[in-house]
């Protein structure tokens, strides 16, 4: 008999509207169903199963490509209160020629059953290819075209760049006027700054080892969670990579953590464990 996926779990005693959400990139991967997902669960059930574990998931499918309506409401109809997506914005987009020309894409996605997701919609993450170099005009007219709503509630864009060229003051300074945060992507392979640009803080991490159980040393998750926290009471983080001075304190901000990629089957247990110590602060604080 298949085993019955848990209704509470991390959210039971939690808000729906807790300002950091660690999560995972996607809920379809093999090697989850010997470590994360229970023996018995059904492949359709995954999504019910891990949106109790985790508060977030980042969705990489629509990467390759936009998804239909009644796909984004049915992901939405599988989730508890107080979950969201973040969904990777289409390639077709981000990896042609010249971004300033990508407003008839960007509003074909963005327009194209996103709203089914209601509630459970979190950003829209999007990524530019390490071969494309910072330019600021074709930048600056990008920025533009990305939608403030959709149907009338905010929307919220985030942009991880791949060139190093994107290392620059001139890079901040445009980010920051549009008012569009920057992934912090902590790879090897990718440039990584942590420039607070928006008013939301995303981290990408991309380094879970295989060999610990919970992909990070509990040294390292300690630290996640600490910076987390400090991102969430708005502050900057100074001892990550920066381009520019660090940003003075702001108000609270939402903050995402997702772990991806690297020993991809120990991010699920990543992911709880730094929320895990993240939940324990705020219990301890009330």
């Amino acid at each position: 008999m298949p085993t019955r996926a848990p209704k509470g779990d991390l959210f039971a005693a939690v808000t729906a509207n807790h300002p950091i959400r660690t999560g995972i990139g996607g809920w379809t991967y093999a090697p989850w169903r010997k470590n994360f997902y229970p023996d018995g669960l059904t492949q359709k059930r995954e999504l019910e199963y891990a949106s109790r574990h985790l508060r977030a998931i980042e969705i990489n499918g629509t990467f390759y490509g936009a998804q239909k309506p009644a796909t984004y409401a049915r992901w939405a109809s599988e989730t508890p209160e107080g979950f969201v997506f973040s969904l990777k914005a289409p390639r077709y987009v981000t990896e042609g020629k010249r971004l300033a020309d990508t407003e008839k894409g960007i509003r074909g996605f963005v327009e194209g059953g996103l709203s089914e997701m209601g509630d459970r919609l979190g950003p829209i993450l999007w990524q530019l290819p390490p071969s494309r170099p910072f330019d600021a005009d074709d930048l600056d007219a990008f920025l533009a075209l990305l939608p403030a709503k959709l149907e009338g509630k905010p929307l919220r864009h985030v942009l991880e760049v791949r060139h190093p060229s994107f290392l620059s003051d001139d890079y901040v300074a445009l980010a920051r006027k549009h008012r569009i945060p920057t992934v912090f992507t902590d790879s090897p392979d990718y440039p990584s700054l942590a420039d607070i640009t928006g008013d939301f803080t995303y981290a990408r991490l991309m380094r879970s080892e295989d060999k610990i159980a919970t992909g990070y040393i509990d040294k390292d998750l300690d630290a996640w969670a600490s910076r987390a926290e400090r991102w969430a009471g708005g502050e900057d983080n100074p001892d990550l990579p920066h381009v520019a001075v660090a940003a003075p304190k702001t108000s609270p901000r939402d903050v995402f953590v997702f772990f991806i990629s690297a020993a991809k089957h120990r991010n699920p247990a990543a992911a709880m464990a730094l929320q895990k110590r993240i939940d324990a602060t705020h219990k301890s604080s009330r």
